[in-house]
């Protein structure tokens, strides 16, 4: 019997919790918070293969833990928020989402949604990506032989794609096809949010080699 996949809820309305558990549980290993004060260390403990996050929390807001979360660990973040304001969305992925989704959300689309991520966490880069003295691990550990970041699975991905074509230009509709596998409902926009988040994350490490070709997509030399 397969291991089961482990999602961790960050949310506390409870009728959204129960409703999430209920659905999930068919497929998955659920768990949800217990302490809003420390859910950081208790991300830790689980090692969840997912997040799913909200933004309105006790004592400290999705974006916070976020970032926390971020600090040590890559697994997918889905943040799934009451609101629709586009600012929030954007701060989302900012901090270190990997998609975001209004309430009231379709469970369908949710369950695309996690199973994408899961499928693409486990079968993504197979190789050891080096350019020059700059090295990018299957588990997304970029390193200039001295330092590592650790990329987020949708960086990890992005850069992934970019190491492959190394001096080759990379189309949006390119991109987007790899990472998203097709689904819709990512846009170009998001695209550009998490390649400049990409670009400030790995630029302490002195990677300043993907270049924007305007109007058509990407190129790293």
């Amino acid at each position: 019997m397969m291991k089961q996949e482990k999602i961790y809820i960050i949310e506390d309305d409870a009728t959204i919790v129960s409703l999430l558990k209920d659905h999930l549980k068919q497929h998955y290993d659920v768990f949800s918070v217990s302490n809003f004060r420390d859910i950081r260390h208790e991300v830790e403990t689980i090692k969840p293969d997912l997040v799913l996050m909200d933004i309105t929390l006790p004592y400290f807001n999705g974006f916070y833990w976020t970032t926390e979360i971020r600090k040590s660990m890559t697994m997918p973040i889905i943040f799934i928020s009451s609101s629709s304001d586009e600012m929030d969305a954007v701060m989302a992925l900012n901090m270190g989402g990997d998609d975001f989704i209004c309430k009231p959300f379709s469970l369908t689309i949710l369950d695309a949604k996690i199973s994408a991520f899961l499928r693409r966490a486990q079968h993504f880069t197979s190789d050891v990506y080096q350019i020059d003295q700059y090295s990018l691990s299957r588990d997304g550990i970029l390193s200039n032989g001295q330092d590592q970041i650790n990329l987020s699975p949708t960086e990890n991905k992005i850069l992934a794609i970019l190491f492959a074509h190394h001096n080759q230009v990379v189309s949006k509709e390119e991109l987007l096809e790899k990472l998203w596998e097709n689904d819709s409902f990512i846009d170009q926009n998001t695209l550009s949010v998490n390649m400049a988040r990409l670009r400030k994350k790995i630029s302490p490490l002195g990677f300043d080699r993907i270049h924007t070709v305007r109007g058509v997509g990407y190129l790293l030399k």
